[in-house]
């Protein structure tokens, strides 16, 4: 059986957050529906994997709140159940930025569809900024995109306050991001801070690898997911990366196949300074995953990304 993997957002206001929680934690649960949704009174954003009907349920609860006017919904599929367990959580923001007074259902900039995007980005006037944390970036990016240099979202304003006092500053920007939430809530800071024409990718890097075919793609490598497929390529098929262990940051098939690499335990970026308890503990965790898997059955500390390397490398 093959999963569906939805992931979703919409700002608006919510009133009571709180009141949403349970019947969807509940939904979710009764439907085998794994995965983490936000819930803050700036919207709903997350991600949730199940069966095709189970996560179709889902989605429909959440268009029928009234609050919801639409819902920006991007779907793949995943051999497995990208998710360990289920998260629904009341938080402050559905993505952090810390500035309590962006209003990104008023102030967002302008949509642009993934077939228009090439065109936008092609044009001398417009700075590209890719909104998405640097090892995301390191991982796949557009051509000519400009990397903040941010280790997380909440510090990108710092970033766009700099590039505002800049006397020779862009006249357009065009931003993007993995799912399209976090390029939009930038494009409502970079307004506030003074740039007028600013634009962002609808249905973000997910939606443009979708819909424009390979051979017109403007795109570089895999695009980072936070789920236990960690990277996808055109299509929306699996990509080539997986997470390390050690360190949970995604690894290469180069990193994989360096002496300083260690399933289930390290990999080059963190080899020299995992601790030896953690290091002997890693081992002995990933040699029962892998008794576990030659008796097909699951061990109960299994994450999806140790589980799907083993499963690949026993067959």
């Amino acid at each position: 059986m093959r999963f569906t993997v939805a992931a979703l957002y919409h700002f608006t206001r919510i009133k009571d957050p709180v009141t949403k929680r349970y019947p969807l934690l509940s939904l979710c649960r009764s439907q085998g529906v794994r995965g983490t949704v936000l819930l803050a009174t700036e919207g709903i954003n997350g991600t949730i994997a199940g069966t095709p009907e189970g996560v179709a349920s889902v989605i429909d609860h959440v268009k029928a709140w009234p609050e919801v006017e639409s819902l920006e919904v991007k779907y793949s599929l995943s051999d497995e159940n990208s998710f360990k367990r289920l998260k629904v959580k009341i938080k402050n923001e559905i993505v952090t930025m810390r500035k309590p007074e962006i209003n990104t259902r008023l102030d967002a900039g302008k949509y642009v569809e993934p077939a228009e995007w090439n065109d936008l980005i092609a044009r001398e006037d417009v700075m590209l900024v890719d909104t998405r944390n640097n090892f995301e970036f390191n991982i796949g990016r557009f051509s000519n995109a400009i990397e903040p240099g941010t280790d997380s979202f909440h510090e990108f304003p710092e970033w766009a306050d700099k590039l505002a006092t800049q006397p020779d500053k862009p006249s357009a920007v065009a931003m993007y991001c993995t799912g399209g939430i976090r390029c939009e809530k930038a494009t409502a800071y970079m307004k506030q801070v003074g740039f007028d024409e600013v634009y962002h990718l609808k249905g973000g890097i997910l939606k443009y690898l979708e819909d424009v075919p390979e051979n017109e793609s403007l795109w570089e490598g895999e695009c980072f997911v936070f789920d236990g497929r960690v990277s996808l390529k055109h299509g929306l098929k699996e990509g080539n990366y997986e997470l390390c262990y050690g360190c949970q940051f995604p690894i290469s098939p180069s990193d994989r196949s360096s002496p300083l690499f260690e399933q289930g335990v390290s990999c080059p970026r963190c080899h020299d300074s995992l601790p030896d308890a953690d290091r002997a503990r890693y081992r002995e965790r990933q040699r029962q995953i892998v008794m576990a898997l030659s008796r097909d059955e699951q061990h109960i500390g299994d994450d999806a990304n140790s589980a799907i390397h083993a499963r690949k490398t026993k067959h």
